[in-house]
């Protein structure tokens, strides 16, 4: 979605602790292989409980024909991706290669800074409204995501928000990890990536994309094998 995504309130990265994160931190997120299929995961999304109150659009002027659906552990949506590079600018996320470029994040990370698209891979979830509410389902900054595209899952963290009535939307770092074209520009796909938002689990630091993908693993090994057969 091509529109400038939205800023919580700054007040709130401020009471963040100003710490320097590893430098293991800062290196882009490469995809590889996921100890979870695609296909595992997408089995468990094949049919949708609604849990917003209507449909989202992916883009403006598009039909509003996405309903965010949810089980007991997770929230999840099928959509397009467009390309967010807000955040700390970059050679690649800046606002010469983005027209629409905010220097700015929802969440921002251990040391206040924005994150950075270029480097972090991270969704886009819509701002809260009347439609849906995200932070009423246990989500929030940090949370974990897992992105699936064709045979790859990419493992993310909720990072920015967005326009209330559009949806579908991932950082420059999870477009290329997934195999996407990353150009904020024209980039992205125009259908085909399922989001899988795990309930209640949060990445601290938000930067620490290694925690990200040992959390989404497990996350996401206990979404595709179903509750224990007592707890049905």
């Amino acid at each position: 979605m091509r529109v400038q995504s939205l800023t919580l309130a700054a007040a709130s990265a401020a009471l963040l602790a100003p710490t320097t994160p590893p430098a293991a931190h800062t290196h882009p997120a490469v995809w590889r292989e996921s100890t979870v299929s695609a296909a595992e995961l997408l089995a468990e999304v094949r049919d949708c409980d609604p849990v917003s109150r209507g449909h989202y659009r992916s883009d403006n002027g598009a039909p509003a024909d996405i309903p965010v659906c949810g089980t007991r552990d997770a929230v999840f949506w099928k959509a397009d991706m467009d390309i967010d590079c807000d955040g700390r600018p970059g050679p690649r996320c800046n606002r010469r290669t983005d027209p629409y470029f905010a220097a700015s994040t929802a969440y921002a990370q251990s040391d206040g800074r924005p994150l950075s698209a270029e480097r972090l891979p991270f969704i886009v979830v819509p701002a809260p409204s009347g439609l849906w509410d995200y932070r009423d389902h246990g989500i929030g900054g940090g949370s974990v995501v897992a992105v699936v595209y064709r045979d790859r899952v990419q493992y993310a963290v909720v990072g920015d928000t967005g326009p209330q009535g559009i949806i579908g939307e991932a950082s420059y770092a999870t477009a290329k990890a997934l195999g996407i074209r990353a150009d904020p520009h024209g980039g992205g796909v125009p259908s085909g990536v399922t989001y899988i938002v795990f309930k209640n689990t949060k990445v601290s630091p938000i930067e620490d994309h290694a925690a990200a993908v040992t959390e989404g693993e497990q996350a996401a090994r206990r979404f595709a094998d179903g509750p224990p057969a007592d707890a049905e």
